[in-house]
């Protein structure tokens, strides 16, 4: 009997530290990556977004004579002079930008142009399409043509501290930099199975993301996130039922046991 609330002890200490290492495994992001990229590796960039169907788009002309800008612009002009050097000379380059928004059959209605197609394409792709059609059919011989995806947005859901939709600039956006930005998973939410879905070319496809293991984070064809993607960290157990009935009585009943242990335990150290 002397031995007993020693034993109590030990247990729970044991009990204590075995779950402490447990928890402490499955919350560790990308584990193993320091041996995985002990030595530099190339990074295939496969983040440049195409073009799909109800973006917005910002495509800007520009060339030296403003007035051949005009035909081509639908909304406004800018400048009417950015001033860049080339040597001892200062060349006057005028750029007008449009905008525009993808219809359901991936078309824009281009001024002069007409109807043109890019759903699918890449922002450098329409714009080569573009500023090629206007030098070879004679319009601007020095056009430049620049195209932006101005509506790329993501949502993130679930058990995150700040979960939302979040709009970004650029076209470069990573699983990990949309966690991050909506202040990482909370300590409850479950690390091995993040939910990423995406609709793409007409499909809706659903992805489960392991932060927890270094290949399968940077392997995963959703690592670099496209435009509308909604992220989903799922709660443990716990969490889901947090609030319920259950929950509550779950919760007395463990804080009644708790109590109960420790009063027998001094009973018994009082009777040594």
């Amino acid at each position: 009997m002397k031995k007993t609330p020693l034993l109590i002890f030990a247990s729970v200490l044991c009990l204590g530290l075995t779950t402490s290492c447990i928890s402490n495994k499955k919350m560790i992001y990308l584990q193993g990556a320091t041996q995985s990229f002990a030595l530099p590796q190339d990074i295939e960039d496969h983040f440049e977004l195409r073009v799909q169907p109800d973006d917005q788009l910002a495509i800007s002309v520009a060339s030296k004579n403003v007035e051949l800008i005009i035909p081509f612009n639908n909304n406004t002009l800018i400048g009417g002079g950015n001033n860049s050097q080339t040597g001892t000379n200062t060349v006057n380059v005028s750029s007008g930008v449009s905008y525009f928004q993808v219809n359901k059959e991936g078309n824009i209605e281009f001024p002069i142009f007409g109807t043109l197609h890019v759903g699918g394409l890449t922002t450098c792709q329409i714009s080569s399409m573009i500023q090629k059609r206007m030098v070879d059919e004679g319009y601007i011989n020095d056009a430049v043509v620049n195209t932006k995806i101005m509506s790329f947005k993501v949502t993130v859901m679930g058990d995150v501290k700040t979960p939302g939709t979040q709009t970004y600039q650029g076209e470069r956006l990573t699983i990990l930099e949309a966690l991050g930005k909506a202040g990482d998973l909370t300590n409850s939410a479950y690390r091995d199975n993040v939910l990423v879905i995406r609709e793409e070319n007409g499909k809706r496809t659903a992805y489960e993301v392991n932060l927890l293991d270094n290949q399968a984070v940077f392997n995963s064809p959703v690592y670099y996130l496209q435009q509308n993607d909604v992220i989903y960290v799922q709660p443990n157990k716990s969490q889901r039922v947090k609030g319920s009935t259950s929950y509550t009585w779950l919760s007395v009943g463990s804080t009644v046991v708790g109590m109960v242990v420790s009063i027998v335990s001094l009973i018994v150290a009082l009777k040594k």
